[in-house]
């Protein structure tokens, strides 16, 4: 049998969502006690059980839906067959917790403000991937806070990398050339994010570049130029401020404008789902 805290490690290790479902009260003839749990993949497989049946198929259908949109919640099962034909006896209350990947980061050139900005995102809790074709600034003596560290062109800059609607991307490399064709290469990703490290006037050059080349207006309006919070921000280090937090605000409104640990859904007995703040 798979030991469901080995599977839980692994999965964190190799970035992939899931979710843990225990059950946090028991009584009567329940199949299952107190302490019970179940991992459930983001394929929908298992690792544990928490009574098996109907319970749990429901427990893995919930456990996705947690999964798909990053919040926790109770779940009340009714075992006396007045509920979905369940005649065990007793009544059961699961707890479904979504474990997700660390939110990506991904940072398109290697100076002063890449830099600052991979410290400030690994101190906030982002996998941090750098990309520069200048190997004496990709490497981790440079950049010592990057997760991963990538020497590419940018007129390739992503191979090697994932990048999905989890994920962040700022362009921040040393000229307007490498800018524009790092740009296009990251806006054919479903990139949740996409910052460009640059004046109000170098926006009006780049879209009109995009226009040329063929970007839809729904294409040029996901970047984001200048990028970062309007904080009046100078130094490398100021300007990562601004950006990580401009990142943190998408990501929150995102999620409802709740972090994934603030959030608990309960689901009541007759399945309405309800949305409640945390106490911690």
């Amino acid at each position: 049998m798979t030991d469901i805290y080995e599977e839980l490690a692994m999965l964190r290790r190799e970035n992939r969502p899931c979710a843990v479902a225990t059950v946090v009260e028991a009584s009567g003839s329940s199949p299952q006690r107190t302490g019970a749990k179940m991992l459930v993949r983001s394929d929908g497989s298992i690792a544990g059980t928490v009574g098996g049946g109907c319970i749990e198929a429901r427990t893995i259908e919930l456990a996705l839906l947690a999964m798909e949109d990053g919040s926790a919640r109770t779940v009340p099962f009714d075992l006396t067959g007045t509920e979905h034909g369940l005649v065990c006896g007793g009544h059961m209350v699961l707890f479904i917790e979504p474990v997700l990947p660390d939110p990506h980061l991904v940072i398109l050139g290697a100076g002063h403000v890449g830099k600052a900005l991979a410290k400030i995102a690994r101190f906030s809790g982002f996998r941090v991937t750098v990309i520069d074709d200048r190997e004496e600034f990709a490497n981790p003596l440079h950049v010592p806070d990057a997760t991963i560290i990538l020497v590419n062109s940018f007129s390739d800059p992503l191979r090697g990398t994932a990048i999905d609607d989890h994920s962040y991307v700022v362009i921040a490399t040393r000229g307007h050339e490498h800018d524009l064709e790092a740009l296009v290469a990251v806006l054919a990703t479903g990139s949740r994010y996409i910052g460009l490290v640059g004046s109000m006037r170098k926006k009006g050059i780049v879209y009109g570049e995009l226009r040329d080349r063929g970007f839809s207006p729904d294409d040029i309006e996901r970047v984001i130029i200048p990028v970062g919070l309007l904080i009046g921000s100078v130094t490398p280090e100021e300007i990562a401020v601004s950006v990580m937090a401009q990142i943190i605000e998408t990501r929150r409104k995102h999620d409802g404008g709740l972090g994934h640990s603030t959030r608990c859904r309960a689901v009541e007995e007759d399945g309405a789902v309800k949305t409640t703040p945390s106490t911690r």
